[in-house]
């Protein structure tokens, strides 16, 4: 493990985060592998060792991440258990339901699990980060991230909700973060994976490319030898323009405050 690269890839039971913790198992980082449950994160293990992988760079974590108490406790297990972690890919997302839904801990379920759990996850694992000669985090944005805003009065969509609308504002404050991570001093970058056949697809197209195309630009800009812009927001393996805020300090400073006080996490 002290040669290898070590990587958590949340998410990674299917799709662009099963297809990521794959290519970078074969280039010879040490994964660790998030799931939703210790049964989803055994199959998905199962089936990293039978194409190949070496089940001693395969290792497991997992947390429901609707229960932000779980994110809590595992990131305090990968604290104990890890000496550095060199990437953070924050894949884990949801659609979201068609009718507004919240979680235990009062927040709208799609902001929570693709949002809020990735902020508490992050500077919770900041210590393990902060061991790495330069330990990065990629969080899997969206194009649909340029349709979103972010309603500071209204986070939770009390007032108006569309399944599109929140799946949007979550990408959206996952870009911002981006941005405040890099001001914070942690090399961060976000990236649209393109469109990929992923159990999300049916809300957003019709048709998309498969998930290990996806998972192509998301493990090029993880590893530790591919230079990035810190703060960047990819489409593919390219640079592109993300929405206007996402370049506004004053923004993702007001935004990483606000995830601060409803995660619990100091400011």
């Amino acid at each position: 493990m002290s040669d290898s690269p070590i990587m958590l890839v949340t998410g990674g039971s299917d799709g662009i985060g099963f297809e990521t913790a794959h290519r970078l198992l074969a280039a010879g980082a040490t994964v660790i592998l998030h799931a939703r449950t210790a049964e989803l994160a055994e199959l998905a293990t199962e089936r990293l060792v039978e194409a190949g992988a070496e089940p001693l760079r395969l290792h497991q974590a997992v947390a429901d991440f609707t229960r932000l108490g779980e994110v809590t406790e595992m990131a305090a297990q990968l604290l104990a258990r890890y000496p550095r972690l060199d990437a953070l890919v924050n894949n884990a997302a949801t659609a979201g339901p068609p009718h507004r839904l919240l979680t235990e801990d009062g927040h709208e379920v799609t902001f929570q699990v693709n949002y809020l759990a990735a902020y508490l996850l992050t500077r919770s694992l900041e210590p393990l980060l902060a061991k790495a000669s330069r330990g990065r985090v990629v969080n899997l944005s969206s194009s649909l991230h340029r349709g979103g805003n972010l309603n500071f009065a209204d986070l939770d969509r009390a007032r108006r909700y569309t399944r599109g609308a929140v799946y949007a504002q979550s990408k959206l404050a996952l870009t911002v973060f981006t941005t405040a991570l890099t001001e914070a001093g942690r090399p961060a970058v976000s990236v649209h994976p393109g469109i990929i056949n992923t159990s999300l697809l049916k809300h957003y197209s019709y048709r998309g490319r498969p998930a290990a195309d996806g998972a192509e630009p998301v493990a090029h800009l993880a590893s530790p030898h591919t230079a990035v812009l810190d703060g960047g927001y990819y489409e593919g393996r390219v640079p592109a323009k993300p929405a206007p805020v996402v370049g506004d300090r004053r923004a993702a400073l007001r935004l990483w405050k606000v995830s601060a006080r409803l995660t619990g996490v100091s400011a």
